[in-house]
């Protein structure tokens, strides 16, 4: 949220990701939103200290991307933007980051440390294997006032910010000690052995060195999803050229070449089958676990796997144009995003520091007076100081909402930001569209009638109703078509054919005469009696096939469950959701739907704002409702609930309404979802609790003298590192009941 609104509701609105360099702790990343959000033009700036990144966005006609760099420099940090359209340009960053190795800084640092080390293992053993020291000395103020500069500058600029942040700690406790060892080795030369710390000095900044060096290369290189999803496109893909193929970069492939794929290797763009077939894995796109068959006709989708066979295919869209592009995109703004959880640390962070350093000087203080002992009361006030960098409580949130939202996308989930993967945990109840949510969407013939002792069997009617139904666009005529192409009977031809809208359509075939295929109405046709106490045929749209007014049979028509719909209301049972089915069909079907499932709420012939109204209705009980549909009458119900599903390629006015989007239009995926977001806000408190907890026990221990400055720079460096691999496991954790 903003502090301060300057904007022009009228400007250009835009939404841009900026990579930030030089955070150490989430006090920086709350220092540069607190600068932004008093810039004029500023709408909202979130810092991702996890993925060390800015998502803001702001009035194009009173700020640039250029300004917004300039003003992070100002406070202290490096700043680029982001071109996230551009897949290129985003595998180029991460490269980039990836290439980094050990820092020069911190191998001497290492190098330096390492007698200090091996003096203090001596000491655990009554060995004295500590360097004189003179020594002593020299070596940690090469790393005192030469490798530690980084802390020194960072410390400095955050103070200028107005907010001080890990670096002003490190840096006064290190200082502090380094100069109290110095005065006690050149003003007590015969006593220096007793009353030096040097290696606590040295050993702090070791310590705190190599763990940022082993957040960031967590961060970098675990924790984003960014990586994993470049390395799905290859980088040689196989091109026709003339009468010959061709291996040549990605980047020169073009919008209608002609590509070719085979086992093995991986999909370049989202285009369209030519020739040829084979099973192709599409599962980091969708979620759908099973290879799927492709053949001439059928779409295939950039970074798809060939398990096996072979095709050639034409490129259709390219880069950030596929899905796959559209995924890395959309990913990439929802871990830029900041969970309301998250917004704890923010608080915490602004005031956490501040109080570290009046809680170390009153450490101090009560130690020298209590106990009179310079050296005891100095120790002491450093470790205070060490252990209570606030590294781990600004990783905590923002960690394991990356990974969670990570692993959302490998299951076809995308959430639309943290704050929606957060409220999905919290849902206690889920209302169902039924049409293209439960069902198919695509009507089949679910029975077939004759007239007793007819001249006319079963296959001859279906065939008549499909010549007739070839002449329309009506969605039931598809089913009876389908059903005859699968039974391979062969066409009639048709001809003089009439329709009457919502009544049905007829033709003339040669040999038969008129054929009339349409609702019982329309043919003059009661439904027997047999028939309508059949719970099928209530529940299914009846369409009767009559020759020359004289009614031979009929279809019953329904929409299928899908194939894993009964096993996911399962899991959501399970999960002690309440389920709820809101539909605009019949009452009767909609019944018929929830028996089968096992769902007692169910309601039909609901308007679009009946559904909103009812969800709304349930919010007021208290309840935390999650609304799943694809359609246009969806949308107000979808922006009704306090978090929606919609499915991909369904309507976009319900797509840009939802909370999240299901890549594989299954309700599988939303009990995926669900499970997922609480075992994600789960390790958010396990990592709130473990930050907090660290430090009101770590603090304490430092105080009384249990905890010296070395153990508390090990212990701070191992906080962040414990946050961080709690995280990850998230990546691996098995969901309840899948």
């Amino acid at each position: 949220m903003m502090e301060k609104s300057n904007v022009n509701p009228s400007g250009r609105l835009i939404t841009a990701r900026f990579a930030i360099d030089g955070m150490s702790c989430q006090a920086c990343a709350t220092r540069i939103e607190k600068v932004l959000r008093r810039q004029a033009g500023i709408i909202t700036a979130d810092v991702n200290f996890a993925s060390d990144e800015l998502q803001a966005s702001f009035d194009a006609d009173i700020l640039s991307k250029q300004k917004i760099e300039e003003l992070i420099a100002k406070a202290g940090f490096k700043a680029h933007a982001i071109d996230a359209s551009n897949l290129e340009n985003m595998q180029a960053v991460i490269n980039a980051e990836a290439s980094h190795g050990v820092p020069l800084r911190l191998i001497l640092t290492s190098l330096i440390a390492l007698p200090f080390l091996i003096g203090m293992l001596g000491m655990l053993i009554g060995q004295n294997w500590m360097l004189p020291p003179l020594w002593q000395f020299i070596l940690a103020s090469i790393v005192q006032l030469g490798l530690a500069w980084p802390f020194y500058r960072d410390a400095f600029k955050s103070l200028q910010g107005g907010l001080a942040n890990m670096d002003v700690l490190v840096s006064l406790g290190t200082v502090s000690i380094w100069l109290y060892s110095t005065v006690m080795l050149f003003t007590h030369n015969h006593q220096a052995h007793q009353h030096i710390y040097f290696e606590a000095s040295v050993m702090v900044i070791a310590f705190v060195s190599l763990g940022k060096y082993l957040e960031q290369r967590t961060k970098k290189q675990s924790l984003n999803s960014m990586s994993m999803l470049l390395q799905l496109t290859p980088k040689i893909v196989r091109k026709q050229i003339n009468d010959g193929w061709q291996d040549v970069p990605l980047s020169e492939i073009r919008q209608g070449d002609i590509l070719q794929t085979n086992a093995g290797n991986r999909i370049a763009a989202d285009g369209i089958v030519q020739s040829g077939q084979a099973w192709c894995d599409e599962s980091y796109l969708t979620g759908e676990s099973k290879p799927l068959l492709k053949q001439a006709g059928d779409k295939v989708l950039a970074g798809a796997l060939l398990s096996n066979g072979s095709i050639i295919y034409q490129a259709q869209t390219l880069g950030s144009q596929t899905l796959l592009g559209d995924m890395m995109q959309a990913l990439a703004q929802a871990q830029g995003s900041k969970a309301p959880i998250a917004r704890l640390a923010d608080k915490v962070a602004m005031v956490f520091v501040p109080a570290v350093v009046v809680i170390s000087v009153v450490t101090f203080s009560l130690n020298w007076w209590i106990s009179g002992d310079l050296n005891e009361a100095v120790t002491r006030g450093v470790a205070v100081l060490v252990i209570a960098c606030p590294c781990a409580l600004g990783l905590a949130t923002p960690a394991a909402m990356m990974v969670g939202m990570g692993r959302s996308a490998r299951y076809g989930v995308w959430f639309k930001d943290a704050a929606s993967l957060e409220r999905s945990s919290q849902v206690n109840t889920v209302v169902l569209d039924k049409t293209g949510t439960l069902t198919s969407g695509k009507p089949q013939i679910v029975a077939q009638w004759q007239v007793p002792d007819s001249d006319f069997n079963n296959q001859q009617i279906l065939q008549l109703a499909a010549a007739v139904e070839q002449l329309t666009t009506h969605p039931l005529a598809q089913a009876v078509i389908q059903a005859a192409e699968q039974q391979n009977l062969p066409a009639l031809m048709a001809t003089n054919s009439h329709s009457e809208i919502g009544q049905g359509t007829q033709a003339q075939i040669a040999g038969y005469g008129v054929v009339k295929v349409g609702n019982p109405a329309w043919c003059g046709f009661n439904v027997p009696e047999q028939l309508r106490q059949q719970q099928l045929w209530q529940i299914a749209s009846i369409v009767v096939v009559a020759i020359n007014d004289k009614v031979v049979g009929a279809l019953a028509i329904a929409d299928a469950l899908k194939e894993d719909t009964v096993s996911a209301i399962k899991r959501l049972q399970q999960q002690n959701i309440d389920i709820h089915i809101m539909s605009g069909d019949q009452y009767s079907v909609v019944e018929y739907v929830g028996k089968q499932l096992g769902i007692s709420h169910y309601q039909g012939q609901m308007n679009p704002r009946a559904k909103a109204d009812a969800i709304g209705k349930l919010m007021q009980q208290g309840k935390v409702v999650a609304m799943v549909g694809d359609g246009i009458n969806d949308a107000p119900a979808l922006a009704a609930a306090d978090v929606s599903f919609a499915m991909y390629g369904g309507a976009d006015v319900a797509t840009n309404t939802a909370s999240a989007t299901l890549m594989r239009h299954s309700v599988t995926q939303v009990a995926d979802a669900l499970a997922l977001a609480q075992a994600t806000v789960r390790v958010v408190k396990q990592n709130l609790f473990f930050a907090f907890f660290y430090n009101i026990l770590g603090i304490p221990l430092a105080a009384i003298g249990w905890l010296s400055p070395v153990i508390a720079g090990a212990a701070m460096a191992m906080s962040s590192i414990s946050v961080l691999l709690n995280a990850l496991r998230l990546r691996n954790s098995k969901l309840s009941s899948s």
